[in-house]
């Protein structure tokens, strides 16, 4: 496999097909903010999607449903200051795009204008072929999302694995084929059975991104935060923690505050001095202001 080092410059999009072919695996990872989208460029991470998942990982929603435009071109703005080798893709919040193909291109220019993103990425087929069709003639690039697609959990029976049927996987490859047509440069499958999601890896010249789809597809995606172990609600099954840095952030948030109840904190090496002719000077002219006064 090919390394792919964090000082060149930004990957184009064009590579990631060429990656495909070449059986190099694309890293993907969902981050929110500067730091982690710094952290991730010095990673050498190739993508950056900036999920609608931050309504509930760093927002405190029960879903991603409430994530607005506002929101997702902030968190995309701060996430384009810190990555620069990686492409970053803007997921399309629930409403954005919905409603007609001239929304979807109208908040589609807006992360890329605004929030200097280079793609968007937009849930589901059926309608949503036709907002791709607008967004990809508008000169927007297009990650599609298949299978699981939180935005639509509630109408696909809660957040659970799709395709489990022999129908449903069919229509998934329906779909996958006809987004690909449409002009989607990639295609994250969520939740998909791992001999589903080989079939339709196997059967696009597009790169697909799996999220608890198997080994097969042609890269992975993780949340930032469950990677880390940062979020501390419940973890879907294919989350692996590499980290658990919400214990080593509590554990050191304990210790500021006991350091600082006891007066431990701030020693001298974390304060600034005078000179002290310029203290004599600052204290001979405070007392004089006092008596002044009195």
């Amino acid at each position: 496999m090919t390394s792919r080092p964090a000082t060149a410059g930004k990957l184009p999009l064009t590579d990631l097909a060429d990656m495909k072919q070449r059986r190099d695996r694309i890293v993907m990872v969902t981050a929110y903010d500067f730091p982690s989208g710094r952290i991730a460029d010095a990673a050498g991470v190739d993508i950056v999607l900036v999920g609608d998942s931050a309504a509930m990982t760093v927002l405190g929603n029960e879903s991603t449903v409430p994530a607005t435009m506002e929101e997702m071109v902030m968190l995309t703005r701060a996430v384009t200051r810190g990555a620069h080798r990686p492409l970053v893709v803007a997921d399309m919040p629930f409403g954005s795009f919905q409603v007609s193909d001239e929304d979807a291109v109208r908040n589609g220019v807006r992360f890329l204008k605004e929030a200097g993103a280079d793609a968007v990425k937009v849930e589901g087929a059926g309608p949503t072929v036709s907002r791709v069709l607008a967004l990809v003639g508008a000169g927007i690039p297009v990650m599609g999302h298949l299978g699981l697609t939180p935005q639509s959990a509630t109408m696909l029976g809660g957040f659970r694995a799709q395709g489990r049927t022999a129908a449903k996987a069919l229509q998934l490859l329906a779909d996958a084929l006809t987004l690909e047509q449409a002009g989607c440069f990639a295609l994250v499958l969520e939740a998909v059975p791992a001999a589903v999601a080989t079939r339709i890896t196997e059967a696009l010249a597009i790169p697909t991104i799996g999220i608890g789809s198997g080994r097969s597809c042609d890269g992975q995606v993780l949340v930032y935060h469950d990677l880390l172990g940062l979020y501390e609600g419940k973890s879907p099954r294919f989350v692996k923690r590499y980290a658990e840095l919400a214990t080593t952030i509590q554990e050191a948030l304990e210790r500021f505050a006991a350091d600082v109840r006891s007066g431990s904190f701030p020693e001298g090496e974390h304060t600034y001095s005078i000179p002290d002719e310029e203290l004599a000077e600052f204290l001979s002219g405070s007392t004089t202001e006092s008596k002044r006064e009195a």
